[in-house]
């Protein structure tokens, strides 16, 4: 199957309309010429992901987050960013980023997150684009079916997204929530989206100590999930996304989630 092939049901899964206008995603390195037979899922790009790619021979690797964000004057190998770009070029392996698309896109990052604690969508928490008459964008708001404390709230999120702890910040742990807004990835610049959307609790990552101690002042309870910790479902999506469309036409394997949330 060529590379291009491959990207058309990704783009039919999160059309790169939806990306946000900061973000570069698509087909950062490759030809969509290319003959794939073998294909990686990640939510980076490291060296450790590279080894693999490399070791087993697979012809195309899509990522998460991009390998480049901004544009670059030089390519070689005195920096990291270099280095990987070379390893896949002389290896003419094929990199893909499904990023805010993927963030933003119905049946994706955004509604799986929800889905898994069972929330009763109402909407993006922040609206970036409109399509056909609808709005979509980047997190959920949602509610619960009952009232439930924000400390019983934890443990679900944990249980949910499999992961060993979370960082709770609220004025009180036995304090009752319902409304819920989730945004896999950073969640710094949700708080007053949040607040606005009159939440009880933001669920997202990348919350330092004051970002939590200004969302309670401001009436909201902060979990923390780390950046990680709620986005690793990305791949194991994906994995069955591309297995249902492709069928056994294509080998598909994927990273180990290695976040930091889980070195402990």
């Amino acid at each position: 199957m060529k590379c291009g092939e491959i990207i058309h049901i990704l783009e039919e899964l999160a059309p790169t309309r939806y990306a946000c206008a900061w973000d570069n995603v698509g087909l950062l390195l490759g030809r969509r010429d290319k003959e794939v037979r073998k294909l990686y899922l990640a939510l980076d790009v490291t060296d450790e992901v590279l080894d693999e790619v490399i070791a087993g021979s697979y012809d195309m690797l899509v990522t998460h987050h991009p390998l480049l964000f901004r544009p670059i004057s030089r390519i070689n190998d005195d920096d990291y960013l270099g280095r990987w770009m070379l390893r896949l070029l002389s290896r003419d392996i094929s990199c893909y980023a499904l990023h805010t698309n993927f963030d933003v896109a119905p049946g994706c990052m955004g509604d799986l997150a929800a889905g898994r604690l069972g929330l009763r969508i109402q909407g993006p928490l922040e609206v970036t684009a409109s399509d056909g008459g609808s709005t979509e964008g980047v997190g959920r708001i949602g509610s619960l079916a009952e009232e439930i404390t924000v400390k019983e709230l934890c443990g679900r999120v944990k249980e949910a997204f499999d992961l060993p702890y979370v960082t709770l910040y609220s004025a009180q742990e036995d304090r009752l929530a319902k409304r819920i807004a989730i945004s896999p990835g950073s969640g710094k610049g949700m708080i007053k989206l949040a607040e606005t959307a009159e939440c009880d609790v933001l669920i997202s990552g990348d919350f330092g100590h004051h970002d939590g101690i200004d969302a309670v002042a401001s009436g909201i309870s902060v979990i923390n999930a780390g950046h990680y910790g709620l986005e690793h479902i990305f791949t194991d999506f994906l994995e069955s996304y591309l297995k249902e469309k492709l069928g056994d036409g294509l080998t598909i394997a994927q990273a180990d989630v290695l976040c930091p949330e889980k070195l402990r």
